[in-house]
């Protein structure tokens, strides 16, 4: 099963709900009553972002947390790669030598070609698509119900 990390999930929602309001500087206990997530993860998140550059911390009376930049300039994936390193799918998409079939893997240049497609589509959703108030992606239209045959 290929999963986002829930610790990368949590980091989604508070960098989205930072980012639409990049002006604005939140604490730690704020985002977590308003995203609804134990504090000590916040925390944690919080510290990843910040060592990412995502999100600015500034101590003091009147410190806290403030996005870097606006959610439609934040990628999905930057957060992602924040928090649980690039996207890898295999070995052999790191780009490492751990594989020792590397050189005789007929499919080690397919699994890049799917580790790039992924990376590609997480970065080329923003913060503000997956997050914003009218983050709704296009549903398929509903296929249409095979039409019982009738017996003449």
């Amino acid at each position: 099963m290929l999963r986002v990390s829930r610790l990368a999930d949590y980091a989604v929602l508070l960098a989205g709900r930072m980012a639409r309001e990049p002006a604005r500087t939140f604490t730690a206990a704020a985002l977590a009553r308003e995203t609804h997530l134990p504090a000590p993860t916040v925390t944690k998140v919080l510290a990843a972002l910040t060592r990412a550059g995502l999100i600015l911390s500034q101590r003091g009376p009147g410190g806290g947390y403030r996005s870097t930049r606006s959610a439609a300039d934040i990628s999905v994936g930057d957060v992602i790669a924040a928090i649980d390193g690039p996207v890898a799918l295999t070995i052999c998409a790191e780009g490492s030598d751990a594989c020792d079939l590397m050189e005789i893997c007929p499919s080690a240049a397919n699994w890049q070609r799917i580790n790039d497609a992924i990376r590609s589509t997480l970065e080329g959703i923003s913060l503000q698509e997956l997050t914003g108030e009218h983050a709704v992606f296009p549903l398929p239209a509903p296929r249409a119900a095979a039409a019982p045959e009738l017996a003449p």
